[in-house]
């Protein structure tokens, strides 16, 4: 099988996974409520939120440079942030293709020579980064939650949290001693990436005039984030959806609901990564720092 082949194999595959996903779940609930829903929600609080995952990305692409920086890629900001927006463009609209990780790993070595292993090694840290604070974030709302599941295991959250944190840094230590110096800075960039999309979501559900489960809603989407990493559907469509939908039902919450807020959320992400498609076909001249 040839390596382009085996792509389309992916892609297709990826499409179907993702149709199967959104079909099941609307198998489970009325297409017509989450219309409802959609449609009676305040565009000005979801404009606040398109800003609000925008800032998300902007710092994330600021993470991405301190990883950088630690390489010898001396990259200037405003070159890494088109070329972040790029990979993102990449991830969500070619995942057959080159993806954007894999993409902006080609053209950093290709530029810079800082060997590709140090290269993928930044770009792995990077994602991991923005998962541990994602994980600490949950093990936070989790000690929030008032439900027999969460009281029991209460010491596993609380304690979920140094602890994850203590690892990470061993396993930076270990393997990634250059990257080392940026470990705190490159946590703190995380904390706020996701807070603003952790806002994002709030901002949301005021949209959409829901006042209560607050928390639970919030839990539910950092529980889809982590799964929609998992490359099986387009982007995470799909398999974010999902997750909501059985949120929902294990937390109480409305189903329908939930599954908008899940749509709401893909939609902006999908309309901040299309911006991308500028620099597809101009693209962008990577400059470096004096």
């Amino acid at each position: 099988m040839t390596e382009k082949l085996r792509k389309k194999l992916i892609t297709a595959l990826k499409i179907v996974v993702s149709v199967a996903l959104i079909y099941f779940i609307f198998t489970k609930i009325q297409f017509e409520d989450v219309v409802k829903t959609l449609k009676d929600s305040n565009p000005l609080y979801l404009i606040l939120g398109i800003l609000l995952v925008v800032l998300s990305k902007v710092l994330a692409a600021f993470r991405l440079n301190l990883y950088f920086h630690q390489i010898e890629v001396r990259i200037t900001q405003l070159s890494n942030l088109k070329l972040y927006l790029l990979g993102m463009f990449y991830n969500l609209f070619l995942p057959g293709g080159i993806g954007g990780d894999a993409y902006k790993g080609y053209v950093i070595q290709k530029k810079y020579k800082s060997g590709t292993k140090k290269v993928v090694s930044v770009l792995l840290l990077d994602r991991l980064s923005g998962m541990l604070l994602i994980f600490i974030y949950i093990c936070v709302l989790a000690l929030l939650l008032d439900y027999p599941i969460f009281a029991t295991h209460r010491w596993i959250f609380a304690t979920g949290i140094p602890l994850s944190i203590i690892v990470f840094l061993g396993l930076n230590k270990q393997f990634f001693p250059y990257a080392l110096p940026v470990y705190w800075k490159s946590l703190g960039y995380s904390a706020f990436v996701q807070l603003s999309q952790l806002v994002c979501i709030l901002c949301i559900l005021k949209s959409l005039s829901i006042e209560l489960q607050t928390v639970e809603y919030l839990f539910t989407f950092l529980i889809s984030s982590i799964v929609s990493v998992i490359p099986l559907t387009i982007g995470g469509f799909g398999s974010r959806e999902i997750t909501f939908l059985y949120g929902a039902e294990w937390l109480g919450l409305t189903e329908s609901t939930s599954v908008a807020i899940s749509l709401t959320f893909f939609s902006i992400t999908a309309l901040i990564s299309l911006f991308g498609i500028f620099y597809h076909f101009k693209k962008p001249k990577l400059e470096t720092l004096d």
